[in-house]
């Protein structure tokens, strides 16, 4: 069963969501429902009651909701329980929200959206284009940001085709990607510039995307030229793919006298009337 990770934004605040092409339907993550609809402070345990009384009311709905693994904040993936449309919309039935009628109508449009998308995928390109203007990035770091999406999806193909598994391997491999250009994890990266869950290419300069993208390219054309057995060759490879952009990094440093990977992020980057509840955005 294929399925896509993403993050969805609702009223800026992020969904984590799994389409299932087989079944052709999203998973949602029913506890970042629950955040959005109660803003309570601890929502998983809002879940963990609410969870308890169904059961005694004799709902099918807290039996019958899947657990898919999904990435949490501190970026390592955890089995969540998670919901389709028609599960949603009778749990939101139970719970008291002002929000509840704009998220139903926000669910039939995201499932709406992706399956045009399906038949012209042309319209994802369009609608990221789209949200990364009304949060205010420029055009030019715009159309690096979507450039980058594509090399990140080449990378990932050639992963998948060497026998690669997403989610932890995945992790892995560009963890030492950036790790061999950048100096640091992904973990660190986000640390440096002060993000939870927000994604860490939407926070990056257009130095850092550029030199990111040369990474993970650099990284697929290796890959396709030494053609790697198993995870441990794909290991050596996304080494040799981020020393490439650290060999370029380090003579612009040296050319420049500043450092190329820095604290600045989206916050930093984008104009002062933007929120900083604007600046999350999703995965690609």
């Amino acid at each position: 069963m294929k399925k896509e990770s993403a993050i969805k934004l609702f009223e800026q605040k992020e969904v984590r969501s799994i389409w299932d092409n087989e079944q052709e339907k999203w998973y949602i993550s029913i506890v970042d429902v629950i955040a959005i609809l109660t803003e309570s402070p601890n929502p998983r345990k809002y879940w963990s009651v609410l969870k308890t009384r169904l059961k005694k009311e004799g709902s099918e709905l807290a039996t019958k909701c899947s657990q898919l693994k999904m990435q949490s904040s501190d970026g390592k993936f955890y089995l969540t329980d998670v919901a389709d449309n028609e599960q949603l919309f009778r749990l939101i039935q139970s719970i008291p929200s002002p929000k509840a009628e704009p998220f139903k109508i926000w669910l039939a449009q995201i499932a709406s959206e992706r399956l045009d998308e399906m038949q012209d995928p042309e319209l994802t390109i369009d609608r990221a284009l789209e949200q990364y203007l009304q949060l205010g990035y420029s055009e030019a770091w715009i159309n690096q940001r979507l450039k980058s999406i594509e090399i990140r999806k080449e990378l990932t193909d050639e992963w998948k085709i060497r026998g690669l598994k997403e989610g932890q391997q995945f992790a892995t491999l560009t963890d030492i990607i950036t790790q061999a250009w950048a100096g640091k994890t992904t973990k660190e990266y986000k640390i440096l510039k002060g993000l939870k869950k927000e994604n860490l290419r939407d926070n990056m300069t257009n130095t850092e995307l550029i030199l990111n993208m040369l990474a993970e390219a650099s990284t697929k054309d290796i890959s396709q030229a030494v053609e790697p057995q198993n995870f441990e060759e794909s290991k050596k490879v996304a080494k040799q793919g981020g020393n490439v952009a650290k060999v370029a990094m380090l003579e612009l440093e040296a050319k420049t006298g500043k450092k190329v990977v820095t604290a600045l992020n989206a916050k930093s980057i984008l104009p002062e009337n933007k929120t900083a509840e604007k600046l999350k955005k999703s995965e690609p």
